[in-house]
């Protein structure tokens, strides 16, 4: 696979992304859910840090991990460049470029939502507001995708820590951009063969 086509994947990729994220800052107050299907809903959240939510304590914690991304983008641009010039697999290839357009896709809300965007909180978002609700290097990534197939079922007593609770699978909010991560390293895992075999 050539440079080129790796670029426009990710190109698309972040054009689907940033266009949905706009969508739904702009059209759905924070916390607001709509059901397409009874599996399928969207949902809007903000994510103030890593997956699920995870949170790096302190003041900085937030600049930390923005910028802990952009290196990562810089490292995954490089290896993309690298395979491609090592003639390396179409599989690590696609793979690579799955993975960093998922990672840029997500550094754009760190580094400029909190800039360009007011608060989502009981409103509807402004583009390019008079009244962002942040600073530069610290956005709310937007997340909307979710897919409870299994909904508040009930868990027997016996079944240790989760027994007597109701249980939710699967309940991770997401976007496209973590799709785009998620796919890229489920082929690295399911193909690794053919992945790191050059052709």
């Amino acid at each position: 696979m050539s440079l080129r086509n790796a670029y426009l994947l990710i190109f698309i990729i972040l054009i689907v992304d940033q266009l949905s994220k706009i969508y739904i800052k702009t059209n759905f107050i924070l916390g607001e859910e709509i059901s397409v299907f009874n599996w399928f809903k969207i949902l809007f959240i903000e994510n103030e840090g890593m997956a699920w939510g995870t949170v790096i304590p302190g003041t900085y914690g937030k600049l930390f991990l923005t910028v802990f991304r952009l290196l990562a983008v810089v490292a995954i641009g490089y290896w993309l460049w690298d395979s491609v010039q090592k003639k390396c697999s179409t599989y690590l290839i696609v793979s690579i470029a799955l993975i960093l357009a998922g990672a840029f896709g997500n550094i754009i809300d760190s580094v400029f939502y909190g800039i360009i965007f007011d608060s989502s909180q009981n409103q509807l978002a402004t583009l390019f507001s008079d009244n962002p609700y942040g600073t530069v290097f610290h956005g709310k990534v937007v997340d909307m995708l979710y897919f409870p197939f299994i909904q508040d079922y009930p868990m027997p007593e016996w079944v240790p820590f989760l027994g007597g609770k109701p249980f939710t699978f699967f309940n991770a909010i997401f976007n496209v951009a973590d799709m785009a991560i998620s796919t890229g390293v489920g082929i690295l895992i399911v193909f690794n063969k053919k992945a790191f075999h050059k052709d």
